[in-house]
């Protein structure tokens, strides 16, 4: 099987020659040049011989697209990008948020970084999809502060009017970028929502301020066949989720509720994970390969694909990841021969 029919087979509910997977990562050093980043990930797919492409853009790049300075300096030491200026220091400078076409500013560099490895990746019968995010996501990047700084300092103050005004505009920028990947070839997007928790938000504040705004952007995507939706930390807000138009959800299995074969049964999407990002950044053998095991013998060598729940953090560790493949292909060797029981 091509990797393409690997996924379309999982899609199906059909069993494929090996269980798809993949990973992903920060690139610092590179991710602001479209020509180095598009070479390291081609590098970095044939190493690994992944069996999907997920581009691995700077996480903060929405951001920035709208006026945000970022510090990367940390992210090589295993830690994350940070706001050090940014427009928004009130409510009102919200209202100053305008939509900016796709091909101008940030997501143009963007653009030119998915041509290129769109370009590279021809003939190889690999997908690729398109990290974008969630609009409420890059507001309450744009603001700085903690992850869900925004629900404290403007939704429970009652700024709901300037919030939508940005989000309108948000959103707008990214249904462009969102259907001008598509345009160009990408099989699908990833959509990156960190706010998506009972921890940061209630389901009415995210039915309010994320949930439509989502679901816009995933429609301007629906040209995709591979459209993912990833939710980032724990206790997600499911009940929501459920009702996206998204072929995957990428969530943090393992480490928070539900399983993957629970996920599947009750939401109908399939599930992208079932590896502890930090077992593979901490090199814990034996948790990965048991993480593994699980994802079989709960879902039956289909209707998922094995990933990290989220990005792998620095440092990285070659012989780890290699570790993954090989022991995906172990694993599916038991299962084939009979030896992995529900």
């Amino acid at each position: 099987m091509t990797k393409k029919e690997r996924i379309r087979a999982v899609l199906k509910g059909e069993r494929p020659d090996k269980l798809p997977y993949s990973f992903w990562t920060h690139m610092p050093g590179v991710d602001l040049d479209p020509v180095a980043i598009s070479e390291k990930t081609w590098e970095f797919y044939k190493k690994y011989d992944m069996d999907f492409i997920k581009t691995m853009n700077n996480g903060m790049y929405a951001a920035e697209n709208f006026g945000a300075v970022i510090d990367y300096s940390e992210i090589e030491k295993g830690g994350v990008a940070r706001v050090v200026s940014t427009p928004i220091h009130s409510a009102e400078d919200m209202l100053k948020i305008k939509y900016l076409p796709p091909t101008e500013g940030i997501h143009a560099r963007e653009l030119e970084h998915l041509r290129l490895v769109l370009e590279k990746f021809k003939g190889e019968e690999v997908p690729v999809i398109f990290t974008v995010f969630s609009p409420i996501t890059v507001l309450d990047k744009l603001i700085g502060g903690e992850m869900g700084t925004i629900r404290a300092e403007y939704i429970e103050k009652g700024y709901r009017n300037e919030m939508h005004a940005a989000l309108e505009e948000i959103t707008r920028t990214t249904e462009d970028l969102a259907r001008e990947a598509i345009r160009m070839g990408a099989d699908g997007i990833f959509l990156g929502a960190q706010l998506c928790t009972y921890d940061l938000f209630t389901t009415e504040q995210y039915r309010e301020f994320g949930m439509p705004y989502d679901i816009r952007v995933l429609k301007a995507a629906s040209g995709g066949w591979m459209n993912t939706m990833h939710s980032h930390g724990n206790n997600i807000i499911f009940e929501l989720l459920k009702d996206y138009p998204v072929d995957f959800l990428n969530y943090h299995i393992w480490e928070t509720a539900p399983d993957p074969d629970e996920a599947f049964a009750l939401m109908g999407k399939c599930p992208m994970g079932g590896i502890a990002r930090f077992d593979i950044t901490k090199r814990n053998r034996p948790a990965v390969q048991h993480e593994i095991y699980q994802c079989y013998k709960k879902m039956r060598g289909t209707n998922m694909l094995l990933t990290p729940g989220c990005v792998v953090r620095y440092p990285l560790d070659e012989e780890m990841l290699h570790f993954v493949g090989r022991t995906r292909d172990e694993v599916q060797a038991a299962f084939d021969a009979g030896k992995i029981l529900p």
